[in-house]
């Protein structure tokens, strides 16, 4: 099973860096999580070198929206088990500990452990908007992997849900993230134009 969360990590000198990432929890193991971050990274880095990190479970999705877009200042507190810290908005976070490593190039599985969770206030579940800002954020993360076509298309049917059921933060992020697109596909449209004015 993935979980879509948001896994926080401090370098040596205590520097917070909050990352969404989907979370592997292997079956019949609710303490066990595998993350898989990308080579190289700060999530990598920040793990390899404390050997902890908070998962955080947050259904504000702003949030999401906010650290893939350069809007990372969002309110922490204090881990309780570990050195590390914890969202603010958090429904509830677990602190882990890295057990292994299981090398790779491109993205090596971090295998963890749980050794606190806390729950701070009750999950009601996500609407609709709240999915399609977090699917548009996947799809964000990836604008380098995928083609902007297919991008834009599944963002068409993700708006669908969003203006039906969308409150005030999932307007503000779902916005963040169109911008960033935008702006991908402006600078794709002039550079295509500059090959085209050298070419001739």
């Amino acid at each position: 099973m993935i979980q879509e969360t948001l896994v926080i990590t401090q370098n040596s000198s205590g520097k917070a860096h909050i990352a969404p990432m989907g979370i592997h929890i292997p079956s019949g193991s609710p303490d066990e999580f595998i993350i898989l971050p990308f080579r190289p990274s700060t999530t990598l880095n920040n793990l390899l070198a404390s050997k902890t990190a908070v998962i955080n479970y947050c259904d504000d999705v702003r949030v999401f929206a906010g650290c893939l877009t350069g809007r990372r200042d969002w309110p922490l507190k204090p881990a309780e088990k570990i050195d590390g810290q914890v969202l603010d908005c958090a429904l509830a976070h677990t602190e882990i500990e890295l057990v292994r490593i299981e090398e790779d190039e491109t993205r090596p599985k971090l295998f963890c452990k749980a050794v606190h969770s806390v729950n701070h206030a009750p999950f009601r579940g996500f609407n609709r908007a709240q999915y399609s800002v977090l699917e548009a954020a996947i799809l964000i993360s990836r604008l380098n992997m995928l083609p902007l076509e297919k991008i834009q298309a599944e963002i068409d049917y993700l708006r669908i849900g969003l203006e039906k059921t969308a409150g005030d933060r999932e307007l503000e992020a779902w916005s963040w993230l169109m911008t960033v697109i935008e702006n991908y596909a402006a600078n794709r449209q002039r550079d295509a134009a500059v090959k085209t004015e050298v070419g001739q």
